[in-house]
């Protein structure tokens, strides 16, 4: 059976969470890994020290310092396989209740850190004509919550950039991916990773403020196991034709085909309306 030639990651948030465990998969199989984060000391801390690792200062909102990793990446490694695109926070408050800050504060790291680090990466991919983007999204980034609508917006972003990025870098040896975990056993309901809204309405306490309850009760208890999501990401990045969407989690799973049911009803009580905007001369 062929081997696997070993990979060089990228990864993004790589402190705790989903990246901190894919690191560590990653290493243990014989890969190379530049992990990133705002304090790349607790990434030694939570590693150790090891030949094929290079901890890397990251604050994904600097493009200056992403451009840096990136070349600090290839002086080390000589190539970048696969760019893990974790680093984010969670925003819980009802979309009224969040202010012009914290929602921009908000996509300035989930979205437009996310094209930071990319535009960063991608050159090198190109000239070596491989390579693997993936791009962290969430079951929030297809199916709305209460409570989450910022936060989903900017995951539904993520969705829409991958589903493009795919297009565009499939001709040049490049494949892109968004994965789409569900609620996972990881410090995300923290509030190192998740912030809410310092404004809280009234009105809206039987949707976002049962919402609010409902995660405080499940802090660390989320179905879904982040070693072995970490596990299906490396099986990803060895899959000879990876998909553009990978739902992780029985409840993703549940939600996706929730959501295409409702979709598939509305279009079919909608379809005499949504088709009759078109000219008279377009054959129906």
């Amino acid at each position: 059976m062929a081997t696997q030639q070993p990979k060089v990651w990228f990864i993004t948030g790589a402190s705790r969470g989903f990246g901190l465990d894919t690191a560590r998969a990653a290493l243990a199989r014989g890969d190379s890994v530049v992990a990133t984060a705002r304090r790349p000391e607790a990434i030694q801390a939570a590693l150790g020290a090891h030949e094929r690792l290079l901890a890397v200062a990251l604050d994904v909102t600097d493009e200056l310092q992403a451009q840096a990793a990136a070349e600090l990446a290839i002086a080390r490694f000589g190539r970048i396989d696969v760019l893990l695109n974790n680093a984010g926070y969670g925003l819980l408050g009802a979309v009224e209740e969040a202010s012009a800050k914290e929602t921009e504060r908000q996509f300035a790291t989930n979205v437009f850190g996310l094209l930071n680090v990319t535009r960063a990466v991608l050159p090198h991919m190109r000239r070596a004509g491989a390579g693997h983007v993936i791009n962290i999204s969430s079951v929030g980034g297809f199916s709305a919550y209460a409570g989450w609508g910022v936060y989903g917006a900017t995951k539904f972003a993520v969705e829409g950039l991958t589903a493009a990025l795919a297009l565009e870098l499939a001709p040049l040896g490049i494949r892109a991916t968004t994965v789409q975990p569900g609620f996972f056993r990881t410090d995300f309901l923290d509030a190192s990773s998740m912030v809410k809204t310092a404004r809280e309405i009234a009105d809206y306490a039987p949707t976002v403020g049962a919402m609010r309850t409902l995660m405080r009760g499940a802090n660390h208890q989320q179905p879904g196991d982040p070693k072995k999501l970490a596990q299906a990401l490396l099986k990803l990045v060895d899959a000879p034709e990876p998909p553009v969407h990978l739902p992780l989690g029985s409840d993703t799973v549940a939600r996706l085909g929730e959501k295409h049911r409702v979709v598939e009803a509305e279009l079919a009580a909608w379809r005499e309306l949504a088709v009759s905007t078109d000219h008279d001369d377009v054959a129906s």
